[in-house]
């Protein structure tokens, strides 16, 4: 078999330039609609001394060397999150970033180690709020791109559609046969073993060492993200508190949190929250996500103790990130990540 040609190769690179042309011209649209929307945008650092605190995001670590010769760990930011929230804390209001962010252990049609991430945040706003900016800039990309309809692998959706909203615990019934929320106690704790019969029940595949993670992300990958923004988005909200380590748990039921996804054909694009603003509550929730990083993959990170100092005197606010990659892959038809970057890793 003939290895493909590199990037850079003149043919390749003008078969791919017009999709990268078209990126330009999204990035342009996006930041004209948020100026015109009174945010105010801001560049973050990319070297944090923490990557974040979730169990299954592995990061890219550095150091930091000192005149002295002093080396001191540093990482390189899987979101500009962390940063954000101390901006809100400092005073700012509405703010966005579109930046890069690096994740490691991802590579495939949908997931690049280098990748571009919009996000954005609204104080003293509902997590509606950013439901409602999804909807916009879904509209606005396809406008832009002279779209309409969005396709990946099969499955399409008209992003002029409002999106169809639905409950986490209602796809699980209406994907699997299963009432999620009779494993979660009015206190957020889960049951394991009452999930893991549940999917024996249903049929679906698990493991003895499998925890309630582990199977709720099962039910997730194979009953209900393929079936997620055909047609139309889909946003899925009121995730079980123990899957939103930085959300705020829902008002209407301590069982779930202020956590949405937006799905079109089948692809993850974007994840919002009202963000969780409890500081002691915030380390108890990151130190359970390092324990169970180190029970799998036998590391983990260090917190950000300048981030929980912040977050103490950060006003409520609501905050979403969404992949502008897989946004733009959507926008112009293309079927793997890297044909939307400008120079890929090698």
């Amino acid at each position: 078999m003939t290895a493909a040609s590199p990037w850079w190769t003149p043919h390749v690179h003008a078969d791919r330039r017009p999709r990268l042309i078209l990126r330009n011209s999204l990035t342009a649209a996006l930041r004209d609609w948020f100026a015109r929307h009174d945010f105010i945008e801001v560049e973050t650092a990319a070297l944090q001394v923490s990557p974040g605190n979730e169990a299954h995001l592995a990061a890219f670590a550095t150091e930091a060397v000192g005149p002295d010769g002093t080396r001191s760990p540093l990482y390189l930011h899987t979101s500009p999150e962390f940063a954000c929230k101390k901006l809100l804390a400092a005073g700012e209001v509405r703010i966005f970033s579109l930046s890069a962010v690096w994740r490691n252990r991802e590579r495939g049609p949908l997931h690049h180690p280098e990748f571009t991430m919009l996000e954005w945040y609204r104080v003293g706003e509902t997590y509606e709020s950013l439901m409602r900016d999804c909807a916009d800039l879904l509209v606005l990309t396809a406008t832009r791109a002279g779209a309409t309809r969005f396709a990946f692998r099969g499955r399409d959706c008209d992003p002029f559609a409002e999106p169809e909203r639905l409950t986490v615990a209602d796809a699980f019934t209406r994907h699997a046969g299963i009432d999620l929320l009779a494993t979660v106690a009015a206190d957020g704790s889960t049951d394991r073993d009452a999930l893991y019969a549940l999917l024996i029940k249903a049929g679906l595949r698990t493991a003895p060492d499998d925890s309630w993670t582990d199977l709720f992300s099962r039910v997730m990958v194979e009953k209900i993200e393929p079936n997620l923004g055909i047609g139309r988005a889909k946003i899925l909200y009121e995730y079980p508190v123990a899957e939103a380590a930085l959300a705020r748990p829902s008002p209407r039921d301590p069982r779930v949190a202020e956590r949405f996804e937006l799905y079109c054909c089948g692809v993850e694009l974007a994840n919002g929250f009202g963000e969780l603003t409890d500081a002691a509550e915030q380390r108890r929730r990151f130190i359970l996500e390092m324990d169970e990083k180190e029970r799998i993959y036998g590391e983990r990170y260090p917190l950000d103790e300048d981030f929980l100092a912040a977050l103490a005197i950060m006003p409520q606010a609501s905050g979403i990130a969404l992949g502008f990659d897989r946004l733009a892959m959507l926008a112009t038809g293309a079927q793997k990540i890297e044909d939307v970057i400008w120079t890929p890793v090698a």
